[in-house]
């Protein structure tokens, strides 16, 4: 396939440079030109919330410069290049020095940021997150030295940095408005599993609270939690949530709701324009996992290569990072209809969510359990067949 455009695209994180891995595997004469805000080096994000656990700096987690990755490429990549404007109409990106470029078809790979909630106090502009390797490193520079830190959020990414920051000796405290870690993952008796166990580590629950003052003095934090006395804490990281980067393509006039639109060809509302990972809704699914995006960046490769293929996601279980209880869950859909059944006892947790006739929509295996993952695998249906 051959173009007098490069394809462009923007973003080098994980969902955009395995696009152009994948690209490469099934063309490898067509101008690729990378555009990055950061770096531009490669690194997994996944990594951040274990990487005190491996001993692992910040500037040890990237494996491959932007230099080295554009040579293995065979692609231009502009690091700490910020994209201003995509006109679609005429094919042209727009950084942030006013250099226009020309592309035959676009990637947007724009990525998530983390949620920062709005709290009162004087505290928000010393609140860390940690959903990239400048915030994470910004993160890890904080906690030097120190000894307490609070974690906002009792999700997936705070169980796992709980785990993470306990383990390498810290005092952790989470806090959540919810009655129970994973709620939105996992039945409550799961959920209280993965909370025990991680206390016996050392780790301080405040759940279902709302946090009534967030204030910065002296050094450090005073967290004043509804119901309770107010408690101090060295450092404070906002894991709450992820919120997908759709602000370039709504400028540039695509379809958005929670993410850019896209169908299953990962299509957006213009046909040059494409998208995936944590910035994409595809038929109506945001998805910000690991496997999820891997599918869609092989899926896009063939299209861009002049093989138009639509996604398919299979029964994609997560494996969340703590090694406490080792845990994999694969969510049932939002609106399946069914009830979990569970079955505890010292050493495991088999959760199991059904429909009324029987069927597996989602499962939850914690502890010896995690060995079934691949057997309860195979039962469940297709998340986008």
């Amino acid at each position: 396939m051959a173009t007098t455009e490069p394809i462009i695209i923007i973003g080098a994180g994980l969902a955009g440079y395995n696009v152009a891995r994948e690209l490469r595997k099934l063309d490898k004469d067509t101008p690729l030109t990378i555009i990055a805000d950061d770096a531009a080096d490669f690194y997994s994000k996944p990594m951040l919330s274990n990487a005190l656990a491996k001993n692992r700096l910040p500037s040890e987690l990237p494996t491959a410069s932007a230099e080295k990755m554009a040579e293995d490429l065979s692609a231009t990549i502009l690091p700490h290049t910020r994209v201003t404007a995509v006109d679609t109409s005429n094919h042209i990106v727009t950084t942030a020095d006013n250099t226009d470029y020309s592309y035959s078809k676009l990637v947007m790979a724009l990525g998530a940021s983390a949620i920062r909630i709005h709290l009162a106090g004087n505290a928000m502009e010393q609140v860390h997150t940690a959903n990239d390797l400048q915030s994470y490193a910004g993160f890890r520079k904080a906690i030097e030295g120190k000894q307490s830190v609070t974690i906002i959020g009792a999700g997936l990414i705070g169980c796992e940095f709980a785990n993470d920051l306990v383990s390498a000796g810290y005092s952790v405290t989470v806090i959540d408005i919810a009655d129970y870690p994973l709620a939105n993952l996992l039945p409550e008796q799961a959920g209280r599993y993965l909370q025990q166990a991680l206390s016996e580590q050392g780790v301080n629950w405040k759940l279902g609270k709302n946090i009534q003052q967030l204030n910065f003095t002296d050094n450090h934090f005073s967290i004043d939690i509804e119901g309770e006395a107010p408690f101090t804490s060295d450092a404070v990281l906002c894991a709450v949530g992820l919120q997908p980067n759709t602000a370039l393509a709504e400028e540039a006039g695509l379809a958005v709701k929670k993410g850019i639109i896209v169908n299953r060809y990962l299509q957006t509302s213009n046909a040059d324009v494409y998208a995936l990972g944590d910035c994409a809704e595809v038929e109506g699914l945001f998805l910000p996992y690991v496997m999820p995006l891997m599918n869609a960046a092989r899926t896009l490769a063939k299209t861009l290569a002049g093989e138009k293929t639509a996604v398919t996601y299979p029964a994609m279980p997560v494996l969340v990072k703590t090694p406490a209880c080792p845990l994999v869950v694969a969510a049932p859909a939002r609106d399946a209809k069914g009830q979990w059944q569970v079955e505890v006892d010292k050493n495991t947790v088999r959760a199991r969510f059904e429909s009324d006739d029987g069927q597996l929509l989602g499962f939850a295996l914690m502890g010896e359990a995690v060995a079934e993952k691949q057997k309860l695998t195979t039962e469940l249906p297709a998340v986008l067949a």
